[in-house]
């Protein structure tokens, strides 16, 4: 699956697959665009097969320019993405931010993406973020080898989770673990800000059924489904069959995730994998727009509900 798909042929598919749920587009809360010279390091690093990657063969489909890539998620019919972007240091986090900040300003399709470090001054990072507008957070615990429930972010947590802002959050141990990965930490910030609206990236891989248990426990918790049930990752860390009544039953709080662009098979494969887990086409109209539409606050077709954030609702 290595070769790049035919984009057309490809756009088309994906649209028909949309259009057959009855939905106006999709929208796909995990995928990446950073600065060019961060992401052709990280796209270096896929193909250098570094020890966060597992060792596993892993050939980026969509390398392309930014511009190309943003084009062909609009092809595809995503109505709203995200820049999902992260440091691995100290002193990355405020930089990027100021990155994303413009990019969501000359990409209006991109919910307006932030990060954040465990550092001096990680708290008037983030509230600069959200002061400039920030939508959504990523955090890569395994990228960024750091504790979630490090004291340092503790006012970081208690911030995000009042603002109703959500965080997508890389802490599973796939596709190789890291020192803080798991559940553990991450149930610990929870425990102190159970309100905080975690978006476990990639169904908690491999851990899923602890994750489910932390979904099932916190009801702002939530699961993205960023490589989840693809012959890629089925592969390398399955899903278990016996979860999948519960999967069914969070299917309000389940999004969809792609891992756009980096991703070592074609962006249809992904909406495929969900559609012959066989749970029905109320539950992938929920994953793959209308959870994202009520989550974000984005205009849809989805009423408006619980799950707006706070500064939305009535």
């Amino acid at each position: 699956m290595s070769a790049h798909p035919d984009t057309r042929t490809e756009a088309a598919d994906v649209r028909r697959f949309w259009e057959g749920l009855g939905l106006p587009g999709l929208v796909d809360v995990h995928t990446h665009f950073m600065p060019e010279r961060v992401l052709r390091k990280v796209w270096a690093y896929f193909d250098a097969l570094g020890p966060l990657t597992g060792g596993v063969e892993w050939p980026i489909t969509y390398r392309s320019e930014e511009d190309e890539r943003a084009a062909l998620l609009r092809a595809f019919g995503v109505r709203a993405f995200t820049a999902m972007l992260y440091p691995h240091k100290p002193g990355m986090a405020r930089w990027l931010n100021g990155w994303a900040a413009d990019f969501a300003r000359r990409t209006p399709d991109c919910l307006h993406t932030a990060t954040l470090f465990p550092e001096p001054g990680a708290v008037d990072h983030v509230r600069e973020a959200l002061e400039a507008g920030a939508q959504v957070f990523k955090a890569h615990v395994q990228v960024g080898a750091y504790d979630p429930a490090d004291e340092a972010l503790d006012a970081v947590w208690g911030l995000l989770a009042e603002a109703g802002v959500p965080v997508v959050i890389h802490c599973g141990s796939g596709p190789a673990p890291g020192k803080h990965t798991g559940p553990e930490p991450v149930a610990r910030v929870l425990a102190r800000h159970p309100r905080l609206r975690l978006v476990v990236a990639h169904l908690g891989m491999p851990e899923y059924e602890d994750f489910l248990d932390l979904a099932e426990r916190y009801g702002e918790v939530r699961l993205d489904t960023t490589m989840a049930f693809t012959d890629f990752s089925e592969r390398l860390a399955p899903f278990p069959r016996r979860a999948l009544p519960r999967l069914a039953a969070l299917g309000d709080r389940i999004l969809l995730g792609s891992d756009f662009p980096n991703i070592p098979y074609p962006y249809l494969h992904q909406l495929h994998a969900l559609e012959r887990l066989g749970l029905g086409a109320e539950w992938l109209r929920g994953v793959c727009h209308d959870n994202a539409v009520r989550l974000f606050g984005l205009p849809g077709s989805v009423p408006r509900g619980t799950d707006l954030p706070p500064t939305e609702r009535h």
